[in-house]
């Protein structure tokens, strides 16, 4: 057999050969993604005419486009983890780190390793575009998060305390009372200016336009604190720039954030285990099509121990002769977007209290046997994906 190792970096790659006895059949060279390049390499691989297996890691996106170049090719490719790799390579007790290097160090991994190595297979077409969605949501989300605590900050210097009597609650950012009354107000000097008649006629039609109830009550406390407030920004140029932009931002992400999960709620409804997971308890239309994009199908995994492992939630055994430690963390070598997920199913299982639910009931259990209140809910996670592996391989059986 041919042992080729694919070390991949941005837009271009570098490759080792080996052949079955160890002999360097090419040094390391690179391989840049793109048409001619990679067909140079596979027209050279294919003129070898052997068994030919590669490795390479899995690396984010970088590694899709020869991925890709490779099984259309029909060539055998394996990808790897990461971590196995860089556990592989500390066998060697003088550390170098290169791209040469690390070429080699695959090649080799497929030379010793050519009877366990397993052919990469795409997922579903689908479960691939629900994961791209669900990272897209992330990467929002976190934006809207970060911009959130920005805007908090300002706030605390034009309008101290408003996020109490305000708050964020509706998931449209056009009908956000708080993000419609900074637009109008801006700041506390403001509504001093206008004195408390004017601010309560102008805050009573901002109300009515956003549908809100007890207003009159609100504007009250509003005038209130604004008057009691002591503010360090007023309504100075660089202040409402700086207020608008974030507020800005915000708005965009929240609106872009909506989009993306109504379209993976779309995707994930034409998936034959969406009902089966969306009808368990905690999982709500958000959860679901997130806990789908990152488990994907759910059998390529032989077991529950397995999808617990791809989430980084086992806890693996520790034992050496007659010791045999009792108090194991769980590994978190795993996909942290899928613990996170299930880590907000079982917080609305603890804000819901669903009495018949063996997962709750388990959560509980754990808690009153004195478990901390997250070592609780990570083993009722444990437990939650055995039951989410067991029905959804019930309805493909």
């Amino acid at each position: 057999m041919i042992a080729v190792g694919v070390d991949v970096s941005k837009s271009k790659s570098m490759v080792a050969i080996l052949s079955s006895d160890g002999e360097i059949l090419a040094e390391p060279f690179e391989v840049y993604h793109a048409n001619d390049s990679l067909d140079n390499l596979i027209n050279n691989l294919h003129a070898i005419n052997d068994d030919i297996k590669i490795v390479m890691e899995a690396t984010g996106h970088y590694h899709l486009p020869i991925l890709k170049k490779f099984l259309d090719a029909n060539l055998f490719v394996s990808v790897m983890n990461p971590y196995l790799m860089k556990k592989y390579g500390d066998n060697q007790i003088r550390k170098v780190k290169t791209d040469r290097k690390d070429a080699m160090r695959m090649a080799t991994y497929a030379l010793e390793k050519s009877y366990a190595l397993v052919p990469y297979t795409s997922l579903d077409q689908k479960y691939l575009d629900l994961k791209f969605l669900s990272r897209q949501y992330n990467q929002r989300v976190s934006t809207r998060v970060k911009n959130r605590v920005y805007l908090g900050n300002l706030l605390d210097e034009t309008m101290p305390g408003i996020e109490n009597i305000l708050m964020s609650k509706t998931t449209k950012p056009e009908n956000n009372m708080l993000y419609n009354f900074i637009i109008k107000f801006q700041s506390f000097d403001t509504i001093k200016n206008m004195g408390e008649k004017k601010f309560l006629n102008s805050y009573t039609r901002l109300a009515d336009k956003n549908g809100c109830r007890n207003y009159k009550m609100k504007a009250l406390k509003i005038y209130e604190l604004a008057t009691n407030s002591v503010t360090t920004r007023g309504t100075d140029t660089f202040t409402t720039i700086a207020m608008q932009q974030c507020l800005n931002v915000l708005i965009q992400a929240e609106t872009a954030s909506n989009e993306i999960l109504l379209q993976m709620q779309s995707l994930a409804q034409t998936l034959p285990e969406y009902s089966i997971v969306r009808a368990m308890n905690g999982v709500g239309d958000r959860l679901a099509p997130q806990l789908i994009a990152e488990i994907g199908d759910v059998r390529r995994f032989k077991s529950g121990k397995a999808l617990n492992a791809y989430a980084g939630n086992d806890a693996p055994p520790f034992q050496s002769g007659q010791f045999e430690s009792q108090n194991r963390h769980i590994s978190k070598r795993g996909a942290p977007a899928l613990r996170k997920a299930c880590y907000e199913v079982m917080q609305c299982l603890k804000m819901h209290k669903p009495q018949d639910d063996p997962v709750y009931q388990f959560m509980i259990k754990k808690e009153e046997e004195g478990k901390p209140l997250n070592v609780a809910k990570m083993a009722a996670v444990n437990k939650f994906l055995r039951i989410y592996y067991a029905k959804v391989m019930e309805l493909y059986r």
